[in-house]
């Protein structure tokens, strides 16, 4: 069973940068698609970005540009490096490691992330 540690949120002011990392536990980390996704007070979940096992990334409109993904297959942790925030980044941020051939499809615990002056 895969585990997926968040770390890295908190309290930021307008125009400022946090990165993200999400920690894997199990050795197979480089076959999965890595995702993070974020769910604000009363709307749902969406996604903001993601990277395949290939390296390939994805980016919501509203954050390209501003956020980067990233892995690191040896340390199994993938990465959000997240500037210019703008309060409306305010949310709980989830890291998400999915395998579709394999069936599999994991969530972390989420991060807080506030943006707010």
């Amino acid at each position: 069973q895969e585990q997926l540690v968040e770390s890295g949120g908190g309290l930021v002011q307008p125009g400022g940068s946090l990165r993200l990392s999400c920690a894997a536990s199990e050795s197979i980390f480089n076959i999965y698609t890595m995702g993070w996704y974020r769910q604000a007070p009363g709307k749902q979940r969406e996604l903001v970005a993601s990277i395949s096992s290939g390296g390939s990334t994805n980016y919501a409109s509203s954050v390209k540009g501003r956020f980067t993904i990233s892995r690191d297959n040896a340390k199994k942790t993938s990465y959000l490096q997240m500037n210019s925030l703008k309060p409306e980044d305010t949310a709980v941020y989830y890291c998400n490691a999915k395998s579709s051939p394999r069936g599999l499809n994991y969530w972390g615990q989420g991060t807080l992330v506030t943006v707010s002056s």
